[in-house]
């Protein structure tokens, strides 16, 4: 759903740019928060793994494609903050890097893939957790459906600033029931995705779930003819568990589905590419300033063979994603650390 330049018109790509930055702002403050010991050293490999799958475009219907968005699951795994900005930086790496989704749009994509997204799927899963049982299987079955509605959500919402900034005449009532048709497809497709990688997540770490925290029912004890909750053990420190292993199999199983996986993707257009050139919204889309890019349009200048192109710019774009989202998330956890540190200097110096 990566809008090109020339969709919109500059006054509503200008706005949509104000909100998103807004937006990324509040998240920066508010990720300083979730990046704790389990989520900070992940964030960044999230931000790869969702880069890695959007390659692997998946068939949805005759002549249409799709690919994960990764709202919900960058919500769930490392929290709504910290998965706005996740799924921001893929987006950036995507635009200036890969010539995918318009320089000028940027703004646009980030409301709509980034920001729609996440918010709508983890209202959804918050809901949901708060009445189904609390184990592992709801987990799994609140992801999947908070990644079937944050899908036709960014539908919904890229069909609003269409209609307010749209750059060519066509009938919006045709837009939105176009739109909105082929994502809730591509958001059973994206449920399935998201919901795989949290089970699979939650069946071996639950502890490094955010979407997950307070997952363990408290023991009941029988006194007197009554359940009453057991005292708490005190919990090992979270520290002492290493994140190494599932650091290394998320990083292998992004390169691996980047570099050689995403060979195999539908080549057909994706839903908004499919709406866009059926009903005429393309007729005023400009060429992408970075289509010059040695890595445009996922693969590696002056490389002849398909195969080894694309696989070299997949495994360039998650290694390049890796390291720009781990730095971003470091920073902000060193700078969380840095001010707990002077809370404390000033309450000691305050006694």
């Amino acid at each position: 759903m990566h809008v090109p330049d020339g969709f919109i018109n500059a006054p509503v790509s200008a706005a949509a740019g104000v909100v998103a930055a807004g937006a990324v702002a509040v998240s920066l403050r508010g990720a300083r928060r979730e990046l704790d010991e389990r989520t900070a050293p992940l964030a960044g490999l999230v931000a790869a793994f969702i880069f890695a799958v959007q390659m692997l475009n998946f068939p949805v219907a005759a002549g249409t494609s799709g690919h994960l968005l990764g709202g919900a699951l960058a919500a769930i795994l490392v929290g709504p903050y910290t998965g706005v900005l996740c799924v921001s930086v893929v987006l950036l790496m995507q635009g200036v890097l890969f010539a995918d989704g318009g320089l000028t749009a940027l703004g646009v994509n980030i409301t709509d893939m980034a920001i729609t997204t996440t918010v709508v799927a983890y209202l959804v899963f918050r809901g949901l957790v708060k009445v189904l049982p609390r184990s592992r299987r709801s987990i799994t079955v609140a992801s999947f459906v908070a990644a079937v509605l944050s899908v036709p959500a960014a539908a919904v919402v890229f069909t609003l600033i269409y209609a307010i900034g749209g750059t060519t005449d066509v009938s919006i009532g045709k837009v939105a029931t176009a739109m909105i048709g082929v994502h809730v497809l591509i958001g059973i497709g994206e449920a399935a995705i998201t919901a795989l990688t949290v089970g699979a997540v939650v069946a071996v770490r639950p502890d490094l779930v955010y979407g997950a925290r307070g997952l363990t029912q408290p023991l009941k004890l029988k006194i007197a003819g009554e359940l009453v909750d057991a005292p708490a053990a005190a919990p090992a420190p979270v520290a002492a568990r290493s994140h190494r292993k599932i650091w290394i199999t998320g990083l292998v199983t992004s390169l691996v589905l980047a570099g050689f996986v995403s060979f195999y993707a539908s080549a057909s257009p994706d839903g908004l590419e499919k709406v866009a050139h059926d009903k005429g919204i393309d007729s005023k889309a400009k060429e992408h300033a970075s289509a010059d890019s040695p890595l445009a349009d996922y693969g590696v200048k002056d490389i002849t063979d398909a195969r080894i192109s694309g696989g070299l710019a997949g495994i360039i774009g998650v290694g390049v994603t890796v390291v720009a989202g781990s730095g971003i998330f470091w920073a902000l956890r060193r700078r969380r650390t840095s001010d707990a540190a002077s809370t404390e200097v000033h309450a000691t110096e305050s006694v």
